[in-house]
């Protein structure tokens, strides 16, 4: 008996040696992890975001879209950053523009930079907020046919493994060449996210957008769950979810969805 409890103390003295070893590891995990939640941290990354819409048009109509979006900070001074991010999307759908049948393209990309302080304020607000470009769709008959430019602005708070924001938009568009005529649209994602010290992270947002010339409001909103992990000594955040179609334009998506997510970082160092 003495000799089986001496085993299990054994056992359990090594599990928490090993524990010892691996929590240091875990802690910078979840740190990476909950930058991620962070638009505007100083951290390289490339995430590859398909989304899967459907119940376009006469509810048959469906599309996935893999949007490119890398995220690179530069230092312009010892307090300042200014954040690049993009999104390039790439589209594939079927039934989404009457009579036109299966699409496969390039729809428009949206260019932001975010000038934001390097340190956050005394209440730990962090913020930045910077201009947005956007340009015409890369492919006819996949999104507007202008370039457009706007404001764009994101505060977040981080309170323990906790992060709630807001992002948000408005690009006018300063051509004059859409079928369409002009659109002065409105971009809100408010989100809040929670990261585990083994860098799971549990996230909800909305990313609402308002056309004020149509007066038509896009509402989809997003649940999901994301996981770092290590490939080859390298860190990626890989991401699941669905999303629900609040409210759309007629003819717009309807009901559910799918989000997946493949980021790869690039943190300093």
């Amino acid at each position: 008996m003495k000799t089986r409890n001496k085993k299990s103390r054994n056992l359990v003295a090594l599990a928490l040696a090993q524990f010892a070893l691996v929590a240091p590891g875990w802690a910078q995990d979840a740190d990476l992890a909950q930058q991620l939640s962070n638009p505007v941290a100083a951290l390289i990354s490339v995430p590859f975001q398909i989304n899967y819409n459907q119940g376009y048009v006469d509810g048959e109509g469906s599309q996935n879209v893999l949007n490119i979006q890398p995220v690179i900070p530069f230092s312009i001074n010892p307090d300042w950053n200014v954040i690049s991010r993009t999104i390039v999307p790439l589209i594939e759908q079927n039934g989404v523009v009457p009579g036109a049948g299966q699409q496969e393209g390039v729809g428009g990309v949206v260019q932001s930079f975010f000038f934001s302080p390097k340190a956050p304020t005394a209440n730990g607000l962090i913020w930045g907020a910077g201009p947005v470009i956007t340009t015409p769709a890369l492919t006819d008959g996949l999104g507007s046919e202008q370039w457009g430019l706007g404001v764009t602005a994101v505060g977040l708070k981080v309170m323990g493994p906790l992060t709630v924001g807001a992002l948000a938009n408005h690009v006018w568009t300063v051509t004059d060449n859409d079928t369409n005529g002009q659109s002065s649209n409105t971009f809100l994602q408010p989100f809040i996210s929670y990261t585990t010290p083994t860098a799971t992270s549990f996230s909800l947002n909305t990313e609402a957008s308002y056309n004020w010339v149509t007066e038509d409001w896009s509402v989809p909103i997003n649940a999901t769950v994301s996981q770092l992990v290590n490939f080859g000594g390298y860190p990626v955040q890989l991401t699941g979810g669905v999303r629900y179609w609040a409210e759309a334009p007629e003819g717009g998506p309807e009901d559910w969805g799918a989000r997946v997510v493949m980021t790869y970082l690039f943190p300093k160092g």
